[in-house]
């Protein structure tokens, strides 16, 4: 008699436990989501703060990745050369919600001294996917206005292969400075339309770093809301089902 009234009584116990630890990890991590969106909120007003200073000009360029740090999405005004014969066509990269491809070009400021500019965006030719339009690199100097960026974001390669040719899902800088013999500094520009530039066919409505919030704080709703239901449901089938259905 008494293990048939302790077998019941294990059960709630258990079906206790399983519901308050569930209801720590949701909530743990809905508090979790909402951090990230904090983070990302400061970080987005760094940026746009660091967006109103003062242009960088190339004496007082950062030289290592600690200090680039502190300085990405600065104005930026360059004067150099495109390398010849070293632009790269990121594929699988979007903007405004369209496929395409990121267009990276090396600026040489010295003899061995450059930094990736990402110079733009081109669509993808839905016919053949190897087709890339050809993008105008003038020879002899230019002036490049943007911002000091980190290099593109790696997407997921499923080949797993190295990087080589002018179409590539990756680049890697320091592979890409030993590829090309050139030290190239360890962040990148993102280039942008001014008055003056050349005509190349190149889109640069680049998207803002912390364009995502929204999501991390549907992600914790999504949270709370399974947490909100595990206690509900405890309530009602270990609590009020039960009375109900003695009193019925």
């Amino acid at each position: 008699m008494a293990a048939w009234l302790a077998e019941p009584r294990r059960r709630a116990v258990v079906v206790l436990l399983a519901t308050l630890v569930g209801m720590a990890v949701t909530a743990r991590l809905g508090v979790w989501q909402l951090s990230r969106a904090a983070q990302k909120e400061a970080l987005q007003s760094a940026l746009e703060s660091r967006g109103g200073l003062p242009e960088l000009v190339q004496s007082t360029l950062p030289g290592d990745e600690a200090q680039a740090l502190a300085q990405h999405y600065r104005p930026v005004r360059l004067q150099g050369e495109w390398k010849q014969g070293a632009t790269v066509y990121l594929e699988n990269r979007q903007m405004n919600g369209h496929p395409g491809f990121f267009v990276l070009t090396p600026l040489m400021l010295g003899p061995d001294d450059a930094v990736l500019v990402q110079r733009g965006w081109t669509p993808r030719n839905t016919q053949d996917r190897t087709f890339v339009q050809p993008v105008p690199t003038p020879t002899g100097r230019v002036e490049v206005i943007g911002q000091m960026a980190p290099p593109p974001g790696r997407l997921f390669d499923f080949a797993g292969a190295a990087a080589s040719g002018v179409i590539r899902q990756n680049l890697a800088l320091a592979d890409f400075s030993r590829e090309l013999g050139v030290s190239l500094r360890p962040w990148t520009v993102l280039q942008v339309n001014a008055p003056g530039i050349a005509a190349d066919g190149l889109l640069r409505q680049w998207p803002r770093p912390a364009a995502d919030i929204h999501k991390h704080y549907g992600y914790a709703f999504q949270w709370f809301g399974l947490c909100a239901l595990l206690a509900g449901l405890y309530v009602w089938f270990q609590l009020l089902r039960p009375r109900l259905q003695r009193r019925a």
